[in-house]
C-alpha cells in the first residue's frame, strides 16, 4: 500500500457507539493542515488493543496514525498542526505521546515514578483552546513509555499482539518497541492539555500478569530494572 503522507488517521477500538460518537465529534472539530485529509478508523469485536491497533495499521494508507481510546476528546483544535511540528523537530521522533515516564519504574508501572506532560489537571476555568498553537520553545521531554490514551506516530512498527493478548501494556511495549529501533518517544509540553480522558472504573484483572511478560521481554532496556 503507498503511503499517504499528507494524511491522519485515527484508529481506536471501541465498544460503545456512546463514546465513539462524542470522540468523533471532538476529532470532527479539529483544525487540518493545509493539504492533508483526515480518517476515522474504528475498530469493532478487537481480541485484544494490540490485534485491533494492527488491524487498523494495516488497513489505512495514512502516515501520520493517531491510537487512542474511545473515551478520549482532544480539545486542542490545533492538535494536528502541533503533532507536525513535533515530528518536524526531529526525524528520530518516532513517538508522541501526551503522559509519559522519563524513567519508567522498576516494577514496570508508570504511575509508581515521575510522570510528565498535561492531562488530569485541567484548569476548568480557561480551557479556551482556540488560541494555543505549539511553539518549538514550548520544548518536549524525552521518555521512556507513554501512556496508551493517546499516540502518535509517523512511522509503522507492528503492535506485540503475540505477547500482550489483552487490554494492558501494549502502550509500553510499543513505546519500548519504538525505542529499540532508534526512535525518539516524547511527551510535548503542554502549557493546557490538549486532550481529556474519562477511563472511568479500571480493570485491572489480568494486569500483573502482563507486567510481569513486559518485564521478562524489556527488561535490559528499563534503566532502574530490578527483578521482582
Amino acid at each position: 500500500m503507498r503511503i499517504n503522507k499528507q494524511k491522519f488517521c485515527f484508529i481506536l477500538c471501541t465498544t460503545s457507539e456512546f463514546y465513539l460518537n462524542e470522540c468523533c465529534m471532538y476529532i470532527n472539530q479539529l483544525n487540518i493542515p493545509q493539504g492533508f485529509s483526515v480518517e476515522i478508523l474504528p475498530i469493532y469485536d478487537a481480541k485484544s488493543m494490540a490485534a485491533g491497533y494492527n488491524q487498523g495499521m494495516m488497513s489505512t494508507d495514512a502516515k501520520y496514525k493517531v491510537y487512542l481510546h474511545q473515551d478520549v476528546t482532544i480539545m486542542n483544535p490545533n492538535f494536528l498542526n502541533d503533532v507536525l511540528t513535533v515530528f518536524k523537530q526531529d526525524y528520530k521522533i518516532g513517538l508522541i505521546g501526551m503522559i509519559g515516564s522519563p524513567v519508567l519504574s522498576s516494577c514496570g508501572v508508570m504511575w509508581y515514578g515521575e510522570r510528565v506532560g498535561n492531562l488530569y489537571e485541567i484548569d476548568r476555568n480557561n480551557v479556551d483552546f482556540n488560541g494555543y498553537e505549539y511553539r518549538k520553545e514550548d520544548g518536549m521531554t524525552d521518555v521512556e513509555a507513554v501512556d496508551g490514551l493517546l499516540m502518535v506516530t509517523k512511522d509503522d512498527l507492528p503492535w506485540r499482539e503475540d505477547l500482550f493478548d489483552g487490554w494492558d501494556f501494549y502502550d509500553v511495549s510499543q513505546s519500548f518497541e519504538f525505542r529499540k529501533k532508534g526512535y525518539r518517544v516524547v511527551v510535548p509540553e503542554q502549557r493546557k492539555p490538549w486532550c481529556a480522558h474519562d477511563d472511568g472504573t479500571m480493570n485491572l484483572w489480568s494486569y500483573d500478569r502482563y507486567r510481569r511478560i513486559f518485564l521478562s521481554e524489556y527488561a535490559s532496556m528499563i534503566h532502574t530494572y530490578q527483578a521482582l
